[in-house]
């Protein structure tokens, strides 16, 4: 659905009027498109105190495809490394780095602060580590002008290296719609990528709840990405399934992801092994818990929880996910931060981070495979533009870029999760939210 506000900021009289009565001014946001597949300008390679990676990221920020500098009058993009800000006092370098150059960082633009995970054996490090966390998320809702900001933590035994795949989403227009975020890396070894255009070129993905909306686009985005793609949905929805089907070259599989025999079925579709499993399918029924019978409460957690957990684990245990594999959940920013009339659907959704947090360790180390989440908040779907108009609004605005988001910005999301090559990202749950002001 069209956003008209978002419309009218960007006309002169839109500006004037707005600014005059101190409402929010979203900009546009630049997505990726064949004509925009990265940003426009240099990038900004800046260092606080010493860094051990300093020339090895060097190198990875070389393969973004930007002009990397460490000087630049109006940068696309800033990368600072503050992995060796081990104590408060080595915060100053934090800000002796960013306080002359982010009022110069082109619109859209991105900022990306290096750091690395809180020791255990150090609190000096851990208290200023942490503190590049609250650094990021305050930073991010002051950027403005549709720029983002993020935190990317990588090990201290791990490499620069294994970073790539994150540094290109980061600082590209697939990540348009995330800001605010915490990603930490493990040591890991990323899989290889021949091809960046199509890094996702002889994997198997299947998407759940891909008939239409968020799992259309998610299915639609790997198959750009190179995969070949199996979109399943319920018979119901099969017309829809067929057609999506037939747009993307994929294989439609009219499947009740609650049936007891879905992985068995999943895996017969699958005869050479899934090398990417999507978690899409979800329902609401919404009710507040005191008018709410307990079969709506069921519905909701069968669908959005216990057949997520029932046919992960039965396809990991029969070896139909292959090694080097990505499970990639659908969380919700109402998982973290909750809604009225939503306790079942709130519940599922934080259950999934539940499971995201958990089996990813585990899976990697027993299977090669790895496991996250993406959390959407208010996202442009048919199901939000059913939302009444105020209540969309207050959505649409509640959040560091003041506007709702695409299907698309989760799709982006789900397609880094899924590369070979990220190999490194375990465990993890991105809000593609446009920082909301609601939550964690």
């Amino acid at each position: 659905m069209a956003d008209r506000y978002l419309h009218l900021t960007g006309t002169a009289p839109g500006r004037f009027l707005t600014r005059r009565l101190g409402l929010p001014q979203p900009a546009p946001l630049r997505r990726w498109t064949l004509e925009t597949p990265r940003l426009d300008g240099p990038l900004l390679h800046l260092t606080a105190g010493t860094s051990a990676i300093r020339d090895g990221l060097a190198k990875v920020l070389a393969t973004t495809g930007l002009p990397v500098e460490t000087r630049a009058a109006r940068p696309a993009g800033i990368v600072l490394d503050a992995t060796g800000a081990t104590s408060a006092r080595g915060l100053a370098e934090v800000h002796a780095a960013l306080h002359p150059v982010v009022r110069s960082l082109a619109p859209g633009g991105r900022i990306v602060v290096i750091g690395t995970p809180l020791s255990s054996e150090d609190h000096h490090q851990a208290a200023a580590q942490q503190a590049l966390e609250g650094f990021v998320r305050s930073l991010g809702k002051e950027a403005g002008r549709g720029s983002t900001v993020q935190l990317l933590r990588i090990p201290a035994d791990g490499t620069p290296e294994a970073a790539e795949s994150t540094l290109r989403f980061l600082l590209s227009p697939r990540s348009a719609y995330v800001s605010g975020q915490v990603i930490e890396l493990t040591s890991d070894a990323p899989g290889s990528v021949p091809d960046w255009a199509a890094p996702l070129t002889g994997r198997t993905a299947l998407v759940t709840g891909a008939a239409r909306g968020i799992g259309a686009s998610v299915a639609s985005v790997l198959a750009r990405d190179g995969a070949q793609v199996i979109v399943l949905d319920v018979p119901g929805a099969q017309d829809d399934l067929v057609r999506t089907a037939d747009r993307l070259g994929a294989t439609a599989l009219p499947l009740d992801i609650t049936a007891p025999d879905a992985a068995s079925r999943i895996a017969a579709a699958a005869p050479d092994g899934l090398d990417v499993l999507v978690h899409n399918a979800g329902i609401t029924r919404d009710r507040r818990l005191a008018n709410m019978p307990a079969e709506r409460w069921a519905q909701v957690i069968e669908v959005n929880l216990d057949s997520v957990l029932r046919t992960t684990d039965e396809l990991l245990a029969s070896g139909a996910l292959n090694r080097g594999g990505r499970i990639v959940a659908t969380a919700s920013i109402a998982g973290i931060a909750g809604n009225v009339g939503q306790t079942n659907y709130a519940a599922s959704k934080a259950g999934v981070i539940g499971l995201v947090r958990s089996l990813g360790p585990r899976a990697a180390a027993e299977h090669g495979v790895t496991v996250n989440a993406v959390a959407p908040g208010f996202i442009e779907t048919r199901m939000t533009a059913a939302v009444p108009l105020l209540i969309r609004e207050a959505g649409r605005r509640m959040n560091s870029l003041s506007q709702g988001g695409l299907p698309a910005d989760v799709a982006e999301a789900v397609a880094w999760f899924a590369q070979p090559a990220s190999g490194a990202v375990n465990g993890q749950v991105l809000r593609v939210c446009g920082q909301s002001l609601l939550g964690a």
